[in-house]
């Protein structure tokens, strides 16, 4: 995986805040479940596209149960992943891309100091990086002073955000354009619809590799 490029459950009613697990006691599955207090009811595609990722997050975050902060942060494979950094890459991916649908490509910061192209950005030749391309590397990373406790919480209130604004958009199938960028099809556009899949897989995707993590960690299987 190169850091620097965009790497079941039944009816879902409604989008009040998540709970956030922030005592590693609780079952981390309870961070991403949503209380049905308050909130209307939304049609049944939504109901369907959040029930599928907070299975997916739900999956996610589970391997990360009774792990201390060292433990989160530890890359125990040849690979540069840790736990604790693929719940940071995950929540800064749905950010992002929740913020993409609100406010279109202006969204996601994507430019290039001057005279480094995308062949060079690509090859690893830049002669600089950009700010966004490092931030970006170093979700990766469990950094100094950041604790497991406080990226579940993190994870957690963005969770409660997609749920909100997905629960208030009148649909999902406007569309916004992509912003320019290698992995991007030219002219493409994403819809609401598209961009919530993507999370799903790409969550789903983060799972399959934190399993791995945790079982090479402490032979323990989510």
């Amino acid at each position: 995986m190169n850091p620097m490029m965009p790497a079941r459950s039944g009816r879902y009613l409604a989008a009040s805040p998540a709970k956030v697990v922030t005592n590693h006691d609780d079952d981390p599955k309870d961070a991403m479940t949503a209380t049905t207090a308050t909130s209307p009811a939304v049609d049944d595609e939504r109901a369907d596209l959040l029930a599928e990722l907070a299975a997916a997050r739900a999956a996610l975050i589970t391997t990360t149960r009774g792990l201390s902060d060292e433990q989160a942060a530890a890359r125990p494979t040849i690979s540069a992943l840790c736990l604790g950094g693929l719940l940071k890459h995950v929540t800064n991916v749905e950010r992002s891309w929740m913020r993409f649908v609100l406010e279109g490509p202006s969204a996601m910061t994507l430019e290039l100091p001057d005279g480094v192209t995308w062949d060079d950005f690509m090859a690893g030749t830049a002669r600089e990086y950009p700010q966004w391309a490092i931030d970006r590397q170093q979700e990766f990373q469990v950094l100094p002073g950041e604790t497991l406790a406080g990226i579940v919480e993190s994870y957690g209130q963005a969770a409660a955000e997609t749920e909100r604004i997905v629960t208030a958009l009148p649909g999902l199938s406007a569309t916004q354009p992509l912003p320019e960028a290698p992995w991007h099809e030219p002219g493409g556009r994403h819809s609401a619809r598209r961009v919530l899949i993507h999370i799903i897989a790409e969550t789903t995707q983060h799972a399959g590799h934190a399993d791995i993590l945790r079982e090479t960690l402490d032979g323990r299987s989510a």
